[in-house]
């Protein structure tokens, strides 16, 4: 557990380090921020003409309102948080690598959900956009890093461990049948 809690502080650091350098925000952050707001725009374009993404800006063309996705907002740091978690515990690479291809997935996928709903939310009462934006998506978003590592942790420990001794019952070995 200890050997947890300091890797997963070690490579938060690193992580975290790395994103807030410039390279990590002109080559990752930033072009993942605009690609985000483009892509919420397109989703609500099947059903709602009026929305435009600028550079990390999505807009209504009808009543102008707009909601910029900042840092924290963009689900980063949310997902470098369950990539350390991930990464921390101890596991096969190949567990390892499904853990953050489907937990990338499912961090992501609430964070769209997050921005359209405050895309919409705003446009319908601000009061309501900065509670739900400052308390309610804040801690869901961090809910969901955790619920995702910790199904995570259940299945990967499910996996049967080769080279596990046989239980209190089981000889291991078939016994010769007399006849």
């Amino acid at each position: 557990m200890v050997r947890f809690l300091i890797l997963f502080v070690v490579i938060q650091a690193v992580l975290f380090g790395a994103q807030l350098t410039p390279w990590g925000q002109d080559y990752f952050v930033i072009p993942w921020t605009n690609g985000l707001a483009h892509f919420c725009a397109q989703l609500v374009a099947v059903f709602d003409s009026s929305a435009e993404a600028i550079g990390k800006v999505l807009r209504s063309n009808t009543n102008g309102f707009a909601v910029s996705i900042e840092a924290g907002c963009n689900g980063v740091e949310a997902t470098l948080v369950l990539i350390a978690a991930i990464l921390a515990f101890p596991s096969t690479w190949r567990q390892k690598a499904w853990g953050l291809a489907l937990g990338f997935v499912a961090v992501q996928g609430l964070n769209i959900v997050r921005i359209i709903s405050l895309f919409y939310l705003g446009q319908w009462n601000m009061t309501a956009f900065e509670w739900a934006h400052l308390y309610i998506w804040q801690a869901l978003i961090m809910l969901d890093v955790l619920i995702v590592w910790l199904i995570w942790v259940r299945r990967i420990n499910r996996a049967p461990v080769s080279g596990t001794p046989p239980s209190s019952g089981d000889s291991g070995s078939a016994a010769p049948v007399a006849a």
